[in-house]
């Protein structure tokens, strides 16, 4: 496999970060302070005449902005659609008219989820859920509407804060003696600051791929994630005991595998993001510190 050295940074005169609130969007700003955030209070992203008023040419927007309840979405498709169709599409034209480039984060939802190896952007979509087809067609409006953006690809993504996987292991291991999670659902957990730090590398690279994947290295099943976060805790990690999938029945079938490749983050010489278990070692030491 060959590697492509970054050729010298450019840095775009300003960063816009839309759904600036959420894990991801928050880490940016940790790590970008003087970029420009918006939360959905700030700015509707639907909003043509809204999403205009705040870009200038030269701009860089890292649109954040998504619907995640992916089961609920299952009964509310049009909220779906409506931020993670026509919220993408309305930021790509924008971008496109005011001369700005567009990041935008997606997901591995737009695969069926039924490969054995890891998946590759050159391979077919196929999404089993309302979330996956919104999100796949937010995709599909950015790429169409604008020649300056990417598409960035990701998965299993956690903050250790709020109610994410990692929190929620976190307090149910002082919570329980025991607890269950499912064993034959496959992924690639990654941090949020390291996906941050890794979207703020592609802002200047605009010569990179325009669609790209980019989580943790590794796969693990959520049993594997949670014993480690019961280790890394410092607790008895055989306190997780595996399941299926049956025994916590959804609305929306989640991909029984969904490990994204990394292959066309490394061959356009962006950095690699670490291994998923070091990189949630130092989530739970910055948690903890």
């Amino acid at each position: 496999m060959t590697v492509v050295p970054p050729p010298a940074a450019t840095a775009p005169s300003r960063l816009i970060v839309t759904g600036a609130r959420g894990q991801v969007g928050r880490e940016i700003l940790r790590l970008a302070p003087g970029a420009h955030a918006f939360g959905h209070r700030e700015l509707d992203i639907t909003d043509p005449i809204a999403v205009r008023a705040v870009l200038e040419p030269g701009d860089t927007v890292l649109n954040c902005a998504a619907y995640t309840a992916v089961d609920q979405a299952e009964s509310d498709p049009e909220a779906a659609f409506a931020c993670n169709e026509t919220g993408p599409a309305v930021l790509a034209a924008a971008c496109a008219r005011a001369g700005a480039r567009l990041i935008h984060l997606s997901t591995d939802y737009v695969f069926p989820g039924t490969h054995d190896h890891p998946y590759d952007t050159t391979d077919p979509t196929g999404p089993a859920t309302v979330y996956g087809r919104s999100k796949l067609a937010g995709e599909q409006a950015v790429l169409s509407l604008t020649t300056q953006a990417h598409v960035v690809r990701t998965a299993w993504v956690y903050a250790a804060t709020g109610s994410d996987f990692v929190t929620t292991m976190l307090r149910l291991e002082r919570e329980r003696d025991t607890i269950e999670v499912v064993d034959d659902q496959l992924g690639s957990p990654t941090y949020a600051a390291d996906l941050a730090a890794a979207l703020l590398e592609l802002v200047g690279r605009p010569d990179a791929p325009r669609l790209l994947h980019a989580t943790n290295a590794g796969q693990a099943s959520w049993f594997e994630l949670a014993r480690a976060v019961f280790a890394g805790a410092g607790a008895d990690p055989a306190r997780v005991h595996p399941c299926d999938s049956t025994a916590f029945p959804r609305p929306a079938r989640r991909p029984a595998y969904s490990v994204l490749s990394n292959q066309s983050w490394v061959v356009s010489g962006l950095t690699p993001l670490r291994d998923w278990r070091v990189a949630l070692g130092d989530a739970l030491s910055n948690r903890s510190g």
